[in-house]
């Protein structure tokens, strides 16, 4: 018999009941053994979609990382959790496929790349999802093979649907902020793009609460621009929206010295196109998900496959980190106004060190 990797999902809210269902309907060489989530809703979901199925539910964490046979862990619930989570199933002898960002704190993060450290014949990867989508695939195969000369300017976004309730401003209390929790995907882009070793130069971030005045009381804003020089002549544009009214529109623009490439420049939902008497329109991907749908299920096999076969991880897991720092300092710049410049080490040039 064909042996299969026994996986359990800690969270069963939106983006871990996803994670639940790919492993347990389609990730062939896994089976998903255990999910735990305290709350009555998660609960009842999954004594409806996966006790059925063999999918035993806890409401203790502990006490799932004791389930008989369990070998990885996918974390999967709100943001604060995630490093705390992961750290334990390390600690648990457990490989780990831990949701974006590993925290919303830098130091938090290297407590995580520290005990993976510690247990190096473990696989633990941060599910950045648009490593796994083909088109960026196709994309970073064609600049990494020289086809647009040397990428020296990128514009990436995630523009999230606008919703009209208070989701957005709940959600601030602990997303880390937009910058961390939405442009955290685009920063993991460039630095997959212009190289994991990319050094920052500078940060400059603005932003506005345009439709959600409430996110002001988290220091928090539904639209954001920011600017990231690094050393070596590269520039990184980031957008972040939580109000588009069409839908989910996240696009990326590398720019090169013989070329450029796009990925989601004209975003459509399928090839049909309405011809109607005020023009031409087409339907576009209303969230995240529907967009990368596929990307996370290639996630879920790829780490599947990795751990089964002992194969190399997609990306390093220090590269999470090198993304929350930007994103953190994103933030800063945000709340005080000010760019933040970083020496050629990328150490941060505090004010009274440039006065020198």
């Amino acid at each position: 018999m064909v042996r299969k990797l026994q996986v359990a999902v800690s969270g069963l809210g939106r983006m871990g009941a996803r994670h639940a269902r790919h492993f347990l309907e389609r990730t062939p060489r896994a089976e998903l053994v255990a999910a735990f989530d305290p709350s009555p809703e998660a609960q009842a979901w999954g004594k409806q979609h996966l006790e059925p199925y063999g999918t035993k539910l806890y409401t203790d964490y502990e006490e799932m990382l004791k389930h008989p046979g369990l070998e990885a862990v996918v974390v999967a619930g709100i943001t604060t959790e995630h490093a705390a989570q992961t750290v334990r199933a390390i600690e648990a002898d457990k490989h780990v496929l831990c949701e974006k960002p590993l925290s919303t704190k830098v130091e938090i993060c290297e407590g995580v790349l520290e005990a993976a450290k510690r247990k190096p014949h473990l696989k633990v990867l941060c599910g950045f999802s648009r490593r796994f989508d083909a088109s960026y695939r196709d994309a970073f195969a064609k600049l990494d093979n020289g086809e647009i000369g040397r990428p020296t300017i990128m514009r990436s976004q995630t523009c999230d649907k606008f919703r009209d309730d208070d989701y957005f401003v709940q959600y601030a209390q602990f997303s880390g902020g937009i910058f961390v929790d939405a442009n955290i995907h685009d920063i993991d882009l460039a630095l997959w793009f212009f190289g994991q070793d990319s050094i920052v130069k500078s940060v400059t971030a603005v932003g506005v609460a345009a439709r959600y005045p409430g996110l002001k009381q988290y220091g928090d804003v539904d639209n954001g621009v920011a600017i990231v020089e690094f050393w070596g002549g590269r520039v990184a544009y980031f957008y972040s929206s939580r109000m588009m009214m069409a839908g989910q529109q996240d696009t990326t623009e590398v720019i090169g010295t013989h070329g450029k490439i796009t990925i989601n420049a004209n975003p459509a939902y399928n090839l049909v196109e309405m011809h109607e008497l005020g023009g031409v329109r087409r339907e576009v991907d209303q969230t995240y998900y529907d967009r990368f749908e596929q990307a996370f299920v290639t996630e879920s096999n790829e780490f599947t496959e990795c751990v089964l076969d002992g194969k190399k991880l997609p990306f390093k897991l220090s590269g999470a980190i090198q993304a929350v720092k930007i994103g953190c300092a994103m933030v800063e710049s945000l709340k005080s106004g000010k760019k933040l410049d970083f020496d050629e080490t990328g150490a941060q040039i505090k004010e009274e060190r440039a006065r020198l």
